[in-house]
């Protein structure tokens, strides 16, 4: 069998990788015209470690890695909402609350693609499936045969736009801004992945290897705002000013070109997932809000799955059947839960801050605990 992956990612890589380990013939076709190691952190969760052990990388992974203790989120005085100890859960499930810039992920999977594997500067424009076969257009005037197509092509989906082209993503209310910076000699607790809830907005901070930080910032504003576009560190700073120390500083100490910028939009759950030869994966499948930590962590999963899937059922048909209905409810719930979460961090009423601040300190850890467990144990 000889297939194709339509996008370079991180879902893409990882499906290149999990199908070439099972012998299938796959080569990745990746718009962008050479990879630079472009992106912020990502959080990997134990399911998506589970993953990447499956798939051979994850001692590499590790070592461009850390591993936090526990999930913190603040209000803006700084004072504790909630705090999950996540050791117990990585002693049972594997390695959890692991973060890692996201081009150093990039660069293991890219290492582990068998040679020559990889096209870049190849921007899909069309699909066919003729029989058994399905062929790619590219924008340069090429095509690509194939047996299968795997469209790991992001929310933005040429392939899902030409399957379904009433599925298009759905704004979720806020923007976000996302830098890896150099620590500017701010205190922070380096063993926590720590989010803050306020009035203002929402900012999250995180410790990476080699003394950096990664950080988020999410505001409340309309879909495509042009104040939003036009927004610097400078600006983000003096909006987050009466926010606990040290977010004014970190967000100050960011260059306008370690900036990255994007609404912040997910996809309403599709029916399907397969259609003939063509399956869609990651965020062309699935896409998420970034509330969960999940996004990255779903579609290292699906590579896994797929995987499976065609090294256990002979007939195609039916193997990518079975790849659907092993992925379809669990992302739809993930989608269901990341966009709840985010709409809740994101109230701007001051009482119904305070009180979701109150109910979430009364929650009883044993059911934060059960929320995270229903996410790692997967069905490898």
């Amino acid at each position: 069998m000889k297939a194709i992956v339509v996008g370079g990612g991180i879902g893409g890589l990882c499906a290149a990788l999990a199908l070439q380990q099972a012998g299938i013939d796959t080569t990745v076709y990746e718009a962008a015209p050479k990879f630079r190691g472009l992106g912020a952190g990502v959080g990997l969760a134990a399911n998506a470690m589970q993953g990447l052990q499956r798939l051979g990388v994850m001692d590499d992974v590790v070592a461009r890695g850390k591993q936090l203790d526990a999930l913190v989120i603040f209000d803006e005085h700084g004072q504790e909402i909630s705090n999950m100890d996540t050791r117990r859960l990585s002693n049972k499930y594997g390695i959890n609350n692991f973060v890692i810039h996201r081009a150093d992920l990039h660069e293991v999977l890219l290492s582990h693609l068998a040679p020559d594997s990889l096209v870049l500067g190849k921007r899909c424009e069309t699909v066919e499936q003729n029989g058994d076969q399905v062929q790619v257009m590219f924008a340069d005037g090429t095509h690509a045969t194939a047996d299968l197509l795997i469209a790991a092509d992001g929310i933005s989906s040429v392939v899902r736009q030409q399957l379904i082209p009433d599925s298009i993503p759905r704004y979720a209310g806020y923007t976000c801004w996302r830098a890896v910076i150099d620590n500017p000699g701010v205190e922070i607790n380096k063993m926590i992945s720590a989010e803050t809830w306020a009035p203002e907005g929402r900012v999250g901070i995180a410790p990476l290897q080699g003394d950096k930080i990664y950080w988020y910032a999410c505001i409340n504003a309309p879909q495509r705002d042009e104040k939003m576009r036009r927004m610097t560190p400078e600006k983000l700073a003096r909006h987050f000013e009466m926010v606990h120390s040290p977010v004014e500083a970190v967000l100050a100490s960011t260059s306008q070109d370690q900036l990255i910028w994007n609404d912040i939009a997910d996809l309403k759950p599709l029916k399907h997932f397969v259609y003939g030869r063509i399956v869609l994966l990651g965020d062309a499948a699935h896409a998420t809000t970034p509330n969960m930590g999940q996004g990255a962590c779903q579609a290292i999963e699906d590579a896994v799955v797929l995987a499976q899937c065609l090294k256990q059922e002979p007939v195609l048909a039916s193997a990518l059947k079975r790849y659907e209905k092993r992925r379809k409810a669990r992302t739809a719930k993930v989608i269901g839960l990341s966009r709840t979460l985010g709409e809740v961090a994101h109230w701007r009423n001051p009482l119904l801050g305070k009180l979701r601040n109150t109910l979430f300190r009364a929650m009883p850890r044993f059911i934060t605990q059960r929320q995270m467990e229903d996410l790692y144990r997967v069905d490898f």
